[in-house]
């Protein structure tokens, strides 16, 4: 088996990595748009919404939120959960230079 050479990275790329790698599942892409939707909700409106038991639904909470793309906060006995600036701004810069890195004619087509 190899070694990782996970070392080798810089803190910002791994923590951009870890958010992508939360974003890469279409049930926790449907979170973030639902929080998009709603601004704010509690987990009981999500599983209401999405067609996942509650004990996915948190596990999938727990990942965006420990990758940094949500925040929770608790209330009562319920969590309310909306979305994190965190990491906002990096993920928007980088998608834009990769999009400027982009010739304007790419694989026969035009941009």
């Amino acid at each position: 088996m190899g070694i990782t050479k996970i070392d080798s990275y810089s803190s910002d790329v791994l923590s951009l990595s870890e958010v992508f790698k939360a974003l890469g599942h279409p049930a926790r892409l449907s979170i973030v748009s639902y929080l998009l939707k709603k601004g704010t909700c509690i987990c009981g409106d999500i599983v209401d919404e999405l067609p996942l038991a509650q004990a996915s639904i948190s596990r999938h909470l727990q990942a965006l939120k420990t990758a940094g793309v949500i925040k929770g906060e608790i209330s009562g006995s319920s969590v309310c959960y909306c979305l994190s600036n965190e990491h906002l701004e990096t993920i928007l810069t980088l998608i834009h230079s990769i999009k400027l890195s982009i010739p304007k004619t790419c694989c026969d087509e035009t941009f």
